[in-house]
């Protein structure tokens, strides 16, 4: 199985459904505000990322990793910031195009796979934003290494990624409030459920990685994690007992 072009064809349909909260673009409202300096971003699905963890963002060179949308982006962009997108999805980076021409902003958008950066030199960035993305991707590992080369020394990395123990359970049983562990990490819905149930479904295919992949594979890249903190997942009866969402700061020394 391919799995970036399922996921590409999946998340573009998700873009045209427009039920998917990650896919609508922020309103004008929003982008008026952050001109003025009052804006705040998600890596996870509801706490705010501490503005602490930013730079001032005049100039800033931010590459928005897997961050199609027109939602952080364009945020970015009012706030000052140099902004490039880099998404699987054709349609999310429509989304940001969208926002970019009806608020007159500068966004550079950058169709591609997240564990390929080749497009990019050393060191091009300043700031690269990750938010929740990487469970739509099968190996991460390549991931950390080519976000660890396109940013430069001193930067920071600003990641967004699933407690893999929302993986354990059965899903189904889940959403009837029923928590049964049932299955493995690192999880794959591939092999668990099956293409035929995905595309009945028509979702993306998801996969639950290690906390080795996500924690190590940062530090083995060499990056130093310097900040974290968790959120949890709306909805899910597995958020009742314990957080579901994980982000981390990351410096390159």
């Amino acid at each position: 199985m391919d799995v970036r072009k399922y996921n590409q064809e999946a998340w573009d349909r998700q873009v045209s459904s427009g039920k998917n909260p990650w896919t609508v673009p922020v309103t004008p409202e929003i982008i008026v505000k952050a001109r003025k300096g009052e804006w705040s971003v998600l890596l996870t699905e509801n706490i705010s990322v501490p503005r602490e963890w930013f730079p001032p963002m005049e100039e800033l060179k931010i590459l928005g990793l897997a961050c199609g949308g027109g939602q952080q982006g364009p945020v970015f962009a009012a706030a000052g910031a140099q902004v490039t997108i880099f998404d699987n999805s054709p349609a999310q980076l429509s989304r940001d195009r969208e926002v970019a021409e009806r608020e007159n902003l500068k966004i550079e958008t950058v169709e591609g796979d997240t564990r390929d950066l080749s497009v990019f030199e050393n060191e091009s960035f300043d700031l690269i934003f990750h938010p929740v993305s990487n469970l739509f991707i099968h190996e991460i590992r390549p991931v950390w290494k080519e976000a660890y080369r396109v940013l430069r020394h001193g930067g920071a990395m600003l990641s967004g990624f699933m407690n893999p123990l929302f993986y354990l359970f059965d899903w189904d049983e889940m959403e009837n409030g029923i928590l049964n562990v049932k299955y493995k990490i690192p999880f794959s819905d591939v092999d668990t459920y099956g293409m035929e149930r995905l595309q009945q479904e028509d979702r993306p295919a998801e996969f639950g990685h290690s906390l080795t992949d996500q924690l190590a594979g940062q530090m083995e890249a060499g990056f130093h994690l310097i900040g974290m903190y968790e959120d949890r997942h709306s909805g899910a009866k597995i958020s009742e007992f314990s957080p579901t969402y994980i982000a981390t700061r990351a410096i390159k020394p």
